[in-house]
Parts: structure tokens; C-alpha cells; sequence
């Protein structure tokens, strides 16, 4: 996984865990140190000192203020629950069931993540975790030929993606629907390398690209 500056408010790379996490939190929110610091009553020096010294040890008082400020929980700002699979607590009060619109989808859908791609094989339906871009309205992922995900050129395939907050038992899914090739062309190869997030994240030689154009997009948002 490659870092990615900060534009809410950080300069440079967040540094270590902690850091990573708090920022990434943040750009999940849409909120900058400044706002952060706000919320939890801290100075947005203190805030941009987390994000950027490994070394920096904040006690519990700070973390669990961090944490509310933040909508998420101490154990998920420090990476306790990185083993634990998502969607463990309680369903909140009053939850709201709704059907996304393609566009919502979409904009979902859009940029980059860890995705979902289902594909058939010999011993049945298979579904493996990609990371993967949205370039041209279509999905991109790279992997290595002969591997599962590479059983998606040449068909019609599912794709997921979804976020869970355990935090608020709330989260969202979209599906897509569509027909999988592999890129053989050279330029455009290259040009989805320029434009692609980052390398897949298990490593390793993995020099297929393969583009899903989806003839379908359906979503659902659950909201407390």
C-alpha cells in the first residue's frame, strides 16, 4: 500500500499507525486538523503531532476523546480490531433501509478501494478481494495471469465494494454488474499504470490489467 499526502489540513505523511489511522479517519469525514482538534478540544498541533510522529504515545484519556471526536472507537484508532471482521456489534435504534440511485453508486464506486470480484471456476463461484481504480467509468485491476481474479477476463463477473462503521452499525454496499476483458493494448496498459491508486497490495509480479465495463449498479445504504 503507498502513502498519500494529506490535503485536509496535513502536510507531508502521516507516520505509523496511529497517524495513518486518525488521518485516514478524517478523510473519511471530510474533516481537517483543524476541525479534528476542534471537536476534541485539542490544539491542532497536538492533532498534527499524532499523525506525524510514530513515536507519539497519547494517553487513554486523549485517545477515547479522539475516538468520540471522530465517531469510531479507541480499539479502531489503534488498530486492536485490524484481525476482526467488520459488522460484529448490535444493529442500532431505528435503522433506515434505502436503494441507492446508479448515480449514488457510482460516486461510491468512484476513485479507488478494495473491491470484490466474483468469478466462476471449475469447483464453483469464487470471490477474491482486488484492489482497484475506476478509470473511463469502468473498473481496473491488475493482477498476476493464471491467478483467480485473472479468471475474470473473458465474462460476465459481479463486483462489490462496501464500508461498514461499527461504530454506529450503519454502512453501504454497491454491486456491479458487467462484462470483464483483459487490456492487451500496450499504451493503454501504461496508462492505467499512470493512473491507477497504487501496486496491489500482496506484491509480487502482477502485470494483468483487467477492465469490468458494468451494464448494472445497484446499492443499498443503511443509515441509523
Amino acid at each position: 500500500m503507498t502513502g498519500q499526502t494529506q490535503t485536509n489540513g496535513t502536510k507531508g505523511l502521516p507516520s505509523g499507525d496511529l497517524g495513518r489511522r486518525i488521518a485516514a479517519r478524517r478523510a473519511q469525514l471530510g474533516l481537517t486538523t483543524e476541525e479534528t482538534a476542534a471537536r476534541a478540544g485539542m490544539a491542532p498541533s497536538y492533532v498534527t503531532h499524532l499523525e506525524r510522529h510514530p513515536d507519539a504515545a497519547p494517553g487513554r484519556s486523549a485517545l477515547l476523546t479522539l475516538a468520540a471526536a471522530l465517531r469510531t472507537t479507541v480499539s479502531e484508532l489503534t488498530g486492536g480490531d485490524a484481525d476482526v471482521p467488520s459488522g460484529r456489534e448490535l444493529a442500532g435504534r431505528s435503522p433506515e433501509f434505502t436503494e441507492l440511485s446508479r448515480v449514488e453508486c457510482a460516486e461510491l464506486l468512484s476513485t479507488h478501494g478494495v473491491g470484490r470480484v466474483a468469478v466462476s471456476t471449475e469447483l464453483g463461484p469464487v470471490i477474491v478481494p482486488v484492489n482497484y481504480s475506476v478509470v473511463d467509468d469502468t473498473i481496473v485491476f491488475r493482477t498476476a495471469r493464471g491467478a483467480t481474479p485473472s479468471l475474470a477476463s473473458g465474462s460476465l463477473v459481479a463486483f462489490e465494494v462496501d464500508r461498514v462503521d461499527d461504530t454506529f452499525s450503519q454502512g453501504w454496499s454497491v454491486l456491479a454488474r458487467g462484462y470483464a476483458r483483459e487490456v492487451t493494448d500496450t499504451d493503454e496498459e501504461h496508462r492505467l499504470a499512470e493512473q491507477a491508486y497504487s501496486a496491489p497490495w500482496p506484491g509480487g509480479r502482477r502485470d494483468m490489467w483487467v477492465r469490468i465495463e458494468p451494464y448494472a449498479l445497484t446499492g443499498r445504504r443503511i443509515v441509523v
